[in-house]
């Protein structure tokens, strides 16, 4: 079991940055996947980005291509997602999720932290 609690959200004007921290309840093994996630109210939650627990391997949604950047910290088994340029459309609460890499299913999901862009 694996809990996750993000903390870093809050109000920002447009143009300005964010980091949002993702901290596991322990240790995550090298196979799995640590990845954020977005929904926006009336929207279907979608994948922001996502990386191997030993740091490789990282993937963008195409809305989000050099403008954040996904990490990780294995000695504070945490992930962190660096939030620039930010946009009013990247309104929404973010959530931290992780999964082993051989399930295509999030099974450890955080309790989400709210980002809003004001414009």
């Amino acid at each position: 079991q694996v809990q996750l609690v993000e903390s870093g959200g809050g109000l920002v004007q447009a143009g300005g940055s964010l980091r949002l921290s993702c901290a596991a309840s322990r240790r995550t093994p090298s196979s799995y996947v640590m990845a954020w996630f977005r929904q926006a109210p009336s929207e279907e939650r979608e994948l922001v980005a996502a990386i191997l627990a030993d740091g490789r391997n990282m993937h963008y949604a195409d809305s989000v291509k050099g403008r954040f950047t996904i990490s990780r910290d294995p000695r504070k088994n945490t992930i962190y997602l660096q939030m620039n340029s930010l946009k009013p459309e990247d309104t929404a609460v973010y959530y931290c999720a992780a999964r082993i890499s051989a399930s295509p299913n999030y099974t450890y999901w955080g309790q989400g932290t709210q980002v809003t862009v004001s414009s």
